[in-house]
Order: structure tokens, then C-alpha cells, then sequence
């Protein structure tokens, strides 16, 4: 049925497309027509896709809707990969047949400057570095992590990427100037108020879906107009709650996943940054929300994925095909960034930033070598000897039980002789 279906949809898209063509007088503009080509082959490739991809896990509010968003991940690292295999001069200006007004070197904004919350030397308005602060970007910030907690599904996970940042911002001011920020928009801005506050109302929301009760009823069974409403709503939620946990310390296998998991976290925002800083990309530009907005749908998908393989890896053997194309994304994005600007990837590292990142380090395999290796052979050599010990006291035990009588006394009270005794003894 879904074969015939999508051979239906694909004569109907095509016969649309074609009769299109021909009504019209096909214009002399190159560039326009090639635009138009590209734009109606994706089309049908979405199409098609949308109709015949593999099933994620999630279907709400329909498994059209993720199978739409895999075939968009495909198109994207395509793109990326088209990119990447050209000179970085026709990569930039190749951005001008998305939009005219990029393929030019914009300024980046410094965010850092004056630190001060209150400056008396601005008698009309003191608090004018905080007003400064306060642009579009602190919503933004707030929803992208109320929807990072909704993948994530963990309070301590969610936390430790959101001050991770903080701390890859401090490392790489020098390399970006976006990244020069005041200590106060670092920690109470970014990590209290809009990080802090996202993850929050992110983990009430999970409480609500973890006690939701799941009743999927037939719209047209629903009596009242309320109760069809109600039901339509109810459609952009879970079928099912599926409770994310995660025991980064119960094994080693899931220490290193969880582990992986956060590196690519932090390396897919660090992308962010450096590929409208190589691109020529400005901040609030179209094409900066959209990749977001990508990251949001095809995130959850992968993460949900990835911990079925892990939770349970008999009946999911293999990790999911949206977690795939996540990572590939990423590392194809980190590759245009290496090869459009090595020079600002190249930038060496203060000293002291050099000296706590690898403190960090040492201090982390440090960490994983006692939990799982020392630790480990610790609890087995005393589980041994305790063993051992029980062995020789219930050894212990059953001897003087064989030494002795049926009322307790000794044998060798009642045995003065030792040719007696030896012979109780055999």
C-alpha cells in the first residue's frame, strides 16, 4: 500500500512540476533555472522519502513527520558536503544564490568591553550594559535549552554541558571575539537566569509527561467539541513516556557513551559559532535559526536512539539511522570550519587555559582508571579474601565439630589413650 501510495504522490508531483514548465517560457537566467532544478529535485527526493524511509521511534504527532525530518538530514549533509569540496572564496560566495545579501565579511560584535552592572559615568542610564545585553539572542537562548532538556531527559547531564560552554567560551575569546562576554553574562545571564531557567521549566515538563496518563482515543469516538480539541493537542505529545537513565557509573561502556555524547553536544554548538564566523554568516540571519530549529527535531530522534542502544542492546543491535546522520553532520560541519579558517583554529591557547584543561583531563581519566579499573580490582581482592576467610572459619568449624562428642566434651578428655583417639579420629 505505502508503494502504490508513493508511486500515486510521485506522478502527481512530477505531472505538477512538469505542467509548471511548460505553461511558463523558461527564462534565459541561468543561475535562476538552475536554482529552480535544485530546488525541484529536493522536492521529489523529499517526497519520496517521506513515504518510503525506515520508522524512527517516535510516532507522535505522526512518523510522516520524523521521516521528513531524516530526508532533510540527508539533504543538509549533502549540502555540507558540496561545500566542503570547494575553495573557500567560491564556498562563501556560493552563499550569495541562497541569499544575495551574504558572501561579505561582517564585524562581529564584542560582547565584552565594559564589565561594569553599574556605571556611574552614564548619568542618563547606569544599568546601560545590561540593557546592551538584553537582545534576542537571551530568549533564544532560554528556548534552545528547554528543548535540549526535553532530549536529554537528565538535570545533571543538561548542567554540565550548559557550564561546559561557559568554560569553551572562556578558552576560545581569543579566537572568536563573540565569545568575549562579562563574567556576569557567563554566569548569571547565560547559566542562571536563561540556561538555568530553560532547564527548569524543561524538567517540570518531564515530570508532567511522566504522569501523564496515555488514553489514545479515536477523535470522531470523542463526544464533545472540547474533549476533539483536547485530543488534537494531545496528538503533538508522546504516545508512550520513556524515562532517560542515563548511569554514566554503572559500567564503562556508558561512561564512554555519555561521555561522547556530551563532546558532540558541545562540538555541534561550538559549530554554530565558527561556521557563520567562516561563512560569513551574521547572527540573526534566516539560515542561523534554521539550522537550529534542524538541530532540534533531528536531536531528539538521536538521542532517543542512542540510549535504546544502550538501554537495551540485545533488541536494538545496531544504533539508530538519525544518530548516524547526526554525527556525520557534525564532523562534516568541523571539517568545513578546519578547512575554510585554519589559521583561527590554529591560534594557541594561553598558558593558564592550556594548564587547566589539562588538569581537567588528568583528573577525569584519573577518575575513570580508579572507577573502573582500580576500584574494581579493590572490591575483587576483598571479596576474595572475605571468601577465603568464611572458607577457613566454616573449615575451622566442621573440624572441632569433628573433634568433638555428642554432649560437647572434648574427645580427647574422655580418650586418655592415643591409640584410642587416633582410631575415633580415622
Amino acid at each position: 500500500f505505502r508503494r502504490a501510495h508513493t508511486l500515486t504522490v510521485l506522478f502527481i508531483l512530477t505531472c505538477a512540476l512538469g505542467y509548471v514548465t511548460l505553461l511558463e517560457e523558461t527564462p534565459q537566467d541561468t543561475a535562476y533555472n538552475t536554482k529552480r532544478g535544485i530546488v525541484a529535485s529536493i522536492l521529489v527526493f523529499l517526497c519520496f522519502g517521506v513515504t518510503q524511509a525506515k520508522d524512527g521511534p517516535f510516532s507522535r504527532p505522526h512518523p510522516a513527520y520524523w521521516r521528513f525530518w531524516l530526508c532533510v538530514s540527508v539533504v543538509y549533509e549533502l549540502f555540507l558536503i558540496f561545500i566542503l569540496f570547494q575553495t573557500v572564496q567560491d564556498g562563501r560566495q556560493f552563499m550569495k544564490y541562497i541569499d544575495p545579501h551574504l558572501g561579505v565579511p561582517l564585524p562581529e560584535r564584542d560582547y565584552g568591553g565594559n564589565c561594569l552592572i553599574y556605571d556611574p559615568g552614564n548619568a542618563t542610564d547606569p544599568f546601560h550594559n545590561i540593557w546592551d545585553k538584553l537582545d534576542g539572542f537571551v530568549p533564544a537562548h532560554f528556548f534552545g535549552w528547554y528543548l535540549k532538556t526535553l532530549m536529554i531527559r537528565d538535570w545533571w547531564m543538561c548542567m554540565i554541558i550548559s557550564v561546559m560552554f561557559e568554560f569553551l567560551e572562556y578558552s576560545l575569546e581569543h579566537q572568536l571575539p563573540n565569545f568575549s562576554e562579562c563574567w556576569w553574562d557567563h554566569w548569571i545571564m547565560d547559566v542562571i537566569l536563561c540556561n538555568g531557567l530553560g532547564i527548569y521549566c524543561g524538567m517540570k515538563t518531564l515530570s508532567w509527561l511522566s504522569l501523564k496518563t496515555y488514553k489514545w482515543q479515536g477523535l470522531w469516538n470523542i463526544p464533545t467539541y472540547k474533549g476533539k480539541m483536547k485530543r488534537i493537542v494531545f496528538q503533538f505529545t508522546p504516545y508512550s513516556w520513556v524515562k532517560f537513565e542515563w548511569k554514566p557509573a554503572s559500567s564503562l561502556r556508558r561512561w564512554l557513551a555519555v561521555c561522547g555524547i556530551i563532546f558532540v553536544f558541545l562540538l555541534a554548538e561550538l559549530n554554530t559559532f565558527y561556521l557563520k564566523f567562516v561563512l560569513w554568516m551574521p547572527p540573526e540571519h534566516y539560515l542561523v535559526l534554521l539550522r537550529l530549529v534542524f538541530f532540534v527535531n533531528v536531536g531528539g530522534v538521536a538521542m532517543r536512539e542512542i540510549y535504546d542502544f544502550m538501554d537495551d542492546p540485545k533488541f536494538h543491535k545496531k544504533l539508530g539511522q538519525q544518530a548516524w546522520l547526526v554525527a556525520a553532520i557534525t564532523a562534516t560541519e568541523f571539517l568545513i570550519v578546519v578547512k575554510y579558517d585554519p589559521y583561527t583554529l590554529t591560534l594557541s591557547l594561553p598558558f593558564y587555559i592550556t594548564q587547566c584543561w589539562i588538569l581537567g583531563i588528568i583528573l577525569v581519566l584519573t577518575w575513570t582508571a580508579w572507577r573502573f579499573f582500580i576500584r574494581d580490582i579493590t572490591l575483587r581482592y576483598k571479596e576474595i579474601r572475605r571468601q577465603k576467610q568464611e572458607h577457613r572459619q566454616e573449615h575451622r568449624h566442621d573440624k572441632d565439630k569433628c573433634l568433638s562428642n555428642g554432649d560437647g566434651h572434648s574427645a580427647l578428655l574422655e580418650e586418655p589413650d592415643g591409640s584410642k583417639l587416633r582410631e575415633r579420629k580415622l
